[in-house]
């Protein structure tokens, strides 16, 4: 009986420990509440960026708009403005087999995108997303497909990047403005 209580005892400080550190699982992040309305404006319409981060922000119950609204009427409406300018994924080599062939890669996801709130300029943001990546020339098919996985992989951490900023600049912007 005493070792069960010791045994409650114990997981229960492990618990009120870990919840006290401020520990939170990962991805389980929120947006302010005063972001309902967002224009997500691309160069490129409907690039795989565009359509990840979009499916995450309406996640957040928010609403998102598209190209379609020209961007001066965007910056009177919308609680905030997110411009993708650029992504590019780049490949480094790292190491080659003793027959010369590429044996693995650094690859570099870099994202160049503008936040906007209203009534302020435009913030230039440049973040990179890197993963390594072994090649094997036997296994072209699988390797292209795991190539395509990784991709995506960094795609959505590019945009869970996205949405943290969003969040803290529009709380530095609240404190700014005194909304």
């Amino acid at each position: 009986m005493l070792q069960r209580i010791g045994l409650n005892i114990c997981i229960l400080t492990i618990i009120l420990t870990t919840v006290g550190c401020g520990f939170k699982l990962r991805g389980d992040f929120g947006l302010p509440t005063g972001i309902q309305q967002l224009q997500l404006l691309t160069v490129q319409k409907n690039t795989p960026m565009q359509r990840i981060l979009r499916k995450q922000l309406q996640g957040f119950n928010i609403e998102v708009w598209d190209n379609t609204v020209s961007p001066s009427q965007v910056v009177e409406q919308a609680d905030a403005v997110v411009y993708l300018t650029s992504d590019q994924l780049e490949r480094r080599l790292l190491s080659l087999f003793s027959t010369g062939q590429v044996a693995e890669y650094e690859l570099v996801y870099t994202i160049r995108y503008q936040l906007q709130f209203p009534a302020q300029d435009a913030q230039e943001i440049e973040f990179d997303v890197t993963r390594e990546y072994q090649d094997d020339p036997d296994a072209v098919l699988a390797k292209s497909r795991e190539l395509d996985l990784i991709q995506n992989e960094m795609r959505r951490e590019a945009a869970n990047r996205i949405i943290r900023q969003i969040a803290s600049s529009y709380t530095n912007w609240q404190q700014i403005t005194g909304s």
